[in-house]
């Protein structure tokens, strides 16, 4: 009867064992998985850098350096309008500091005054 015992207590480890194996492996996987997916935009978003940084001036693409080492998802949201504004063909020639100073202002919501009235 022990040695039954044993058998089965053995069995139950190697089933664990494989158990957390194959557990571990759906992790890496989904990891790998993970870090191509974050490689794939990371390739998208340079792809739309370069075609952007043919239509800006110098001044501006300065600003845009500027934006993207203070305010990433700032950058990125006027980097998406820029690429989808030259796509469209509505950007033909070059953006100067101004007109991408506009842009930015029309991306960044206008703060509300509150006023506090004391009664």
């Amino acid at each position: 009867m022990p040695a039954l015992d044993e058998i089965r207590k053995r069995k139950l480890e190697e089933l664990m064992r494989l158990q957390m194996n194959a557990s571990s492996r759906a992790s890496q996987e989904k990891l790998q998985e993970q870090a191509e997916q974050q490689a794939h935009i990371q390739q998208q978003i340079e792809h739309m850098e370069s075609v952007a940084r043919q239509f800006l001036a110098k001044e501006a693409l300065s600003r845009y350096g500027n934006l993207k080492a203070a305010h990433q998802e700032k950058a990125l949201q006027l980097l998406i309008v820029l690429f989808q504004a030259i796509q469209k063909g509505q950007i033909k020639g070059k953006i100067d500091d101004l007109t991408l100073r506009k842009i930015l202002e029309q991306l960044t919501p206008k703060k509300r005054d509150i006023k506090i009235k004391r009664a």
